[in-house]
């Protein structure tokens, strides 16, 4: 029996619970508009935790031309630091210089360079280089970040890990970003703000007439289904957004995806700074190595076409090596399939424009509003983690006049739950932290307040001892922290918490595991823990 919600339509219903999804619900709650998002399995449990982790403009981006998007993204990143300081931080970023490097794919920029310069040819010269790195520090205006720099690797801490080869790097600024939170964040900004949030819940079809959506719903869980009904559907599902179009929504369009696949390892950390590498192929890819989570190195992306999303991604053998011989030409001492702590791979959903590789195809998000059926259809297309912000202000404008009343734009720089403090004022709330609860650690104290911000005095609030913090499961963890991500983030599993809200699945055995799984289903029942 389909239960029927008695509330008037929503304005809109958002269907995917990624980052779009979850950007829009907040900016159109927070206009004043009534918000519905159903998402099938947990907030970021796809492509929005699987990213590299950074906002960043796209340095690559500018060899293929696309300014505007490079341009957007650079100003968003100080906007974002600004509003989120405890989940996204500056971070350096070094390039070495490979004067030998010869690559064997071609850019739109290489093509010009080798017509105009012949000699050139399959190669990014030490001025190419500089010319990019100014673009890219004077497209969007910096007022956080510092410039770029030129570093001496055989004098530079920098160099230490390199090869003797590498003589000179470019050192840039982009920032980091904790993906997963981010969308937790934003899923948790809107429900504050009116929204109805709902995850492990499928749905199983739309259909529209006189001007209305009525959307049926399936609890992934107890399998009850729910009829909503809604002025204006959104779908931001993702990878799965032909799916809806063609098969929950009946659509008409001809508009597509390219399913491209990027894996990642986790390796042992390999070095002992801060900074980030930025690597040069001669497939003419790039990867990142990044320091992660204080004990790790985190290294990525692939770029693969990925044919069929029903076959979940999983970063495959032939990509691990992949990953593990490209940052093996850079660093002194080779890295293995040994050294692999984890692995992870996400589909993107690119939008389909008919480029030659997954590496040339566009990172530009595409909004498509459909109106060929009884009510209008909103369809997201692509975008980037970085200019989420700007695709849920660009996806309700160009749905803002089925709604007369809608309030002014609002989101740049307004901070998410916890962000609430200057972005260089992380540490003051680590020392606040551990002068209110004296038995958390140092590390333990660092990792709250990247996580929660200031929420954490909250989760810690008259908690002075460590009896008062509840149940110890390792590593910090503690049955107050669970109880917070129960009630205010959506935390159904242990794989929930262990790997969306937090990364402390690495750290965790199975016993610890085990023990914490039986809490988190514990309090669902409300049976004593």
């Amino acid at each position: 029996m389909t239960k029927q919600t008695p509330e008037q339509p929503f304005d809109m219903f958002i269907i995917g619970g990624g980052i779009n999804g979850c950007g829009i619900a907040r900016d159109a709650a927070g206009r004043g508009l009534s918000v519905a998002l159903a998402e099938k399995d947990d907030l970021a449990q796809a492509t929005s935790s699987a990213s590299t982790k950074l906002f960043h403009g796209g340095l690559r981006y500018l060899e293929y031309f696309e300014f505007r998007l490079v341009r957007e993204a650079l100003i968003e990143r100080e906007n974002l630091l600004v509003a989120m300081p405890h989940i996204s931080w500056p971070m350096r970023f070094v390039l070495p210089y490979h004067p030998d490097m010869r690559f064997e794919s071609e850019t739109p920029t290489s093509k010009l360079l080798s017509t105009v310069m012949p000699w050139t040819k399959g190669q990014r010269p030490g001025w190419l280089l500089r010319l990019g790195l100014f673009m890219y520090d004077h497209l969007g205006g910096r007022e956080i970040l510092p410039g770029t720099k030129t570093l001496d690797l055989r004098q530079a801490k920098e160099g230490k890990p390199l090869k003797d080869k590498f003589e000179t790097a470019y050192e840039y600024s982009d920032c980091w970003v904790e993906d997963s939170r981010l969308v937790v964040l934003n899923a948790r900004d809107a429900a504050d703000r009116g929204a109805k949030i709902m995850t492990r819940t499928k749905v199983a079809s739309a259909t529209s007439s006189n001007g209305i959506w009525t959307v049926t719903t399936q609890d992934q869980l107890t399998g009850e289904t729910t009829d909503f009904q809604a002025k204006l559907l959104i779908n931001a599902a993702g990878p799965w957004v032909e799916n809806i179009i063609h098969d929950v929504a009946d659509m008409r369009t001809n508009e597509g995806i390219r399913l491209v696949r990027g894996s990642h390892i986790v390796t042992k950390k390999l070095f002992d700074h801060d900074k980030s590498y930025f690597f040069q192929g001669e497939d003419g890819r790039i990867i990142f190595a990044i320091p992660y989570e204080e004990d790790y190195t985190l290294i990525g992306t692939t770029d693969a076409d990925h044919a069929d999303i029903s076959d979940p991604p999983v970063c495959t053998p032939e990509e691990q090596e992949y990953l593990c011989n490209f940052a093996s030409n850079y660093f002194k001492t080779p890295i293995s399939s040994d050294d692999i702590i984890w692995t992870y791979s996400g589909v993107r959903p690119l939008y389909d424009d008919n480029a030659s590789s997954s590496t040339a195809a566009t990172r530009e998000y595409v909004l498509k509003l459909n109106e060929s059926a009884d009510a209008p259809a909103l369809n997201i297309f692509g975008g980037k983690i970085t200019t989420y912000r700007r695709l849920a202000e660009s996806a309700i404008a160009k749905c803002a006049h089925f709604f007369p009343h809608i309030k002014e734009e609002w989101t740049k720089r307004v901070p998410l739950p916890g962000g609430d403090f200057p972005h260089d004022g992380r540490d003051e709330l680590i020392k606040q932290l551990m002068t209110s609860s004296p038995f958390l650690t140092e590390k333990t104290a660092r990792r709250l307040i990247k996580a929660y911000g200031t929420d954490a005095l909250k989760i810690f609030a008259d908690v002075a001892s460590e009896n008062q913090a509840g149940e110890h499961f390792g590593h910090g963890i503690y049955a107050c922290e669970l109880d917070w991500v129960i009630e205010k983030e959506w935390v159904r599993t242990a794989d929930d918490y262990l790997w969306r809200r937090t990364k402390m699945g690495l750290r965790t055995n199975t016993t610890e595991t085990e023990k914490l799984a039986r809490y988190i289903e514990a309090r669902q029942t409300g049976d004593p823990a």
